[in-house]
């Protein structure tokens, strides 16, 4: 082989070589910083997501803004870091939310306890939001504060959802709250199987 074909040859190699590593990167950084795929585990989202369906995580999102009420997020649950989660943001940084007479409440100073409409919510569980356990039956009222930088999370199905009704009675009171920290994106929408391929919009709460 002559010279000139061997440098051919390694200038070949070299550019598959670095096409790979910038395929390689570029994948990456997309999973890192802007989408990734996750698969469902359980069924603490039911109806709004199902044990096994595969969504499409947006990270992107809350790099420029902080995650809205109504949200479903994927995040590490203060009780056992290791592990990620998909909830709902329920309660804002700030908010006071009471869980009473199996619904929620957002308390306000000047209008009282305002309730949360939440159409989300299949037939079996609106109404059927109740303390810890969460499939008690307990329709007492319970009051959560959410302090600042934090959120109070739930899942959609209310009476099989380890959140945030749960973790401060895990863990400590002040891990009944997940840190925007712990926050990882947004779910954007359900990718597999695809006869439920559908995006997901923030409700409306009209508060």
């Amino acid at each position: 082989m002559s010279s000139s074909a061997k440098r051919s040859l390694w200038f070949h190699l070299f550019d598959v070589t670095l096409n790979i590593v910038i395929i390689v990167a570029i994948v990456a950084l997309i999973r890192t910083f802007i989408v990734s795929p996750f698969q469902i585990e359980g069924s603490s989202m039911i109806d709004t997501l199902e044990n096994k369906e595969y969504i499409v995580i947006n990270k992107f999102r809350y790099l420029f803004r902080m995650p809205e009420r109504g949200d479903i997020v994927v995040f590490r649950p203060p009780t056992d870091m290791a592990k990620y989660y998909v909830k709902r943001v329920i309660g804002m940084p700030g908010d006071t939310m009471v869980v009473r007479d199996g619904y929620l409440f957002l308390r306000d100073e000047n209008k009282g306890d305002i309730r949360l409409e939440e159409s989300y919510l299949s037939g079996i569980n609106a109404g059927k939001t109740y303390r810890y356990p969460v499939n008690s039956g307990d329709t007492s009222e319970e009051i959560f504060s959410v302090p600042e930088g934090q959120y109070f999370l739930l899942g959609d199905n209310r009476q099989g959802s380890l959140d945030s009704r749960s973790f401060g009675h895990l863990g400590t009171q002040e891990t009944a709250f997940v840190p925007r920290s712990n926050i990882k994106g947004s779910v954007w929408f359900v990718a597999l199987p695809v006869t439920k391929i559908h995006a997901f919009d923030t409700p409306q709460y009209h508060l």
